[in-house]
């Protein structure tokens, strides 16, 4: 079995002598067996905390580097015009503490249509229309923003408390 222990955050395909396609919810784990696109057995054992984001790299001991990428798994891409729409879709979704990939259609034109995608959620969904999102229920690869506090490479919260002042970091 290939052990996997060091993160090294975005690599080129290139890199890496095989490739391991994960949905969202096994990127958030930080200790996991799976199996390679190629077929080999590894084991994942990393420190907790950052997401696993497509096309990062893991290597081990050995020096052999393992290239993530994020699997195709079932969304709904909510899509209304960009700006206010959007931000308005975007916060109300994040309010509610929902992980959300946003993006834009290269090919929307004048029309200037972005997108939220999530996982399916009935709840979810009924409030995109509302707030008059067209929704589309497909499978795709679900890599979510990474957050405010995340720090390049990472996608936790990490800050220092080595000051002494008068406010809370509660979110």
């Amino acid at each position: 079995m290939l052990t996997l222990t060091e993160r090294l955050g975005p690599i080129e395909e290139s890199a890496a002598v095989d490739t391991l396609t994960l949905d969202y919810a096994t990127r958030t784990r930080g200790r996991f067996k799976a199996s390679s696109d190629g077929g080999r057995e590894v084991g994942i054992f990393l420190d907790r905390g950052p997401v696993l984001r497509h096309g990062d790299g893991l290597t081990g001991e050995d020096g052999q580097t393992i290239r993530v990428q994020a699997a195709v798994e079932p969304v709904v891409t909510a899509r209304l015009e960009s700006g206010l729409p959007l931000a308005r879709l975007s916060y109300h979704l994040g309010n509610r503490h929902v992980q959300l990939a946003i993006g834009a259609d290269v090919d929307a034109g004048s029309t200037g249509l972005g997108w939220v995608r999530f996982p399916p959620d009935h709840v979810l969904e009924e409030l995109a229309e509302r707030l008059g999102a067209r929704l589309e229920h497909h499978e795709a690869p679900f890599d979510p923003e990474p957050g405010a506090y995340a720090r390049a490479g990472e996608g936790g919260h990490h800050h220092h408390h080595g000051h002494h002042h008068g406010h809370d970091h509660a979110h």
